[in-house]
């Protein structure tokens, strides 16, 4: 009945909510997903969402469907420009409200009162991060200069296991590299989507210190993420050990008789 009254307020809006419905029973079928620390997430008002990216960021697809499903709130995605320049995407970024996030365009979509989410690894923490949760940002901090511009929250998020449900072959990984510095493309194998357990994490809420620098602001933020990758996810990541994940009472066994054993 939801989606019935979301088609005949808005075509669009039942469009989202019946994709979002899908995203997440497929989200639970097949990767057991779980969301912790919704309650950071305002029900109202701008925020910014800081994230790890992993190879594939299927979990900022399980986001965004769950908070429109729960919260009634869309957030928009900032993606990188190739994806604007593939055929036939673009009314799909419309749609789903991806932006190339400049900061002017990002302070402005926050001072409309959405929630923003910024992955400052981007394609390179995506496509040549490993099993290690090596957070690739380099220097950048213009997603701080946007929370400050904009005076909101960074609310840090992490999916657990999320590079053991898609990885990238790790032997070509620096040949592959220099060929996307060169050329910006990025071409490199994908393999996986293996049915792990995946867990999002959403950290406390870091209100921005208008006299802090955008850089004494990044480093902050990349200590919050930091902070969650040491907190929950098994380092270096494992895809047995994920997909075991998903069944903790055999899991507890395990360690049981392994404590036995000793």
């Amino acid at each position: 009945m939801k989606l019935k009254a979301a088609y005949v307020h808005d075509f669009w809006e039942g469009a989202r909510k019946t994709l979002s419905a899908f995203w997440i029973a497929q989200a639970r079928i097949w990767h057991g997903y779980e969301i912790e620390g919704l309650e950071n997430i305002p029900v109202s008002g701008p925020a910014l969402i800081i994230y790890y990216h992993g190879t594939l960021p299927v979990d900022m697809y399980y986001v965004v469907s769950s908070l429109i499903l729960e919260k009634d709130r869309q957030v928009r995605l900032v993606g990188d420009r190739f994806l604007f320049h593939i055929p036939g995407w673009q009314t799909l970024m419309e749609v789903c409200k991806v932006t190339t996030g400049t900061v002017s365009s990002c302070v402005e979509v926050l001072r409309s009162g959405h929630i923003l989410s910024i992955a400052p690894g981007g394609v390179r923490e995506a496509l040549f991060g490993d099993e290690t949760y090596s957070l690739i940002w380099n220097q950048r901090s213009g997603f701080c200069k946007v929370a400050l511009q904009a005076n909101v929250p960074i609310i840090p998020m992490f999916t657990v296991n999320i590079r053991e449900a898609f990885r990238t072959p790790g032997w070509a990984r620096d040949w592959f590299r220099g060929f996307y510095e060169k050329t910006r493309l990025p071409l490199v194998p994908i393999y996986g989507f293996f049915p792990v357990k995946l867990k999002t994490i959403f950290g406390e809420p870091i209100v921005p210190d208008p006299n802090t620098t955008p850089e004494e602001l990044a480093a902050l933020v990349r200590t919050g993420i930091r902070s969650l990758i040491n907190q929950h996810q098994r380092c270096p990541g494992s895809i047995l050990h994920a997909l075991l994940d998903r069944f903790p009472f055999f899991l507890n066994k395990v360690k049981i008789s392994s404590r036995l054993g000793e």
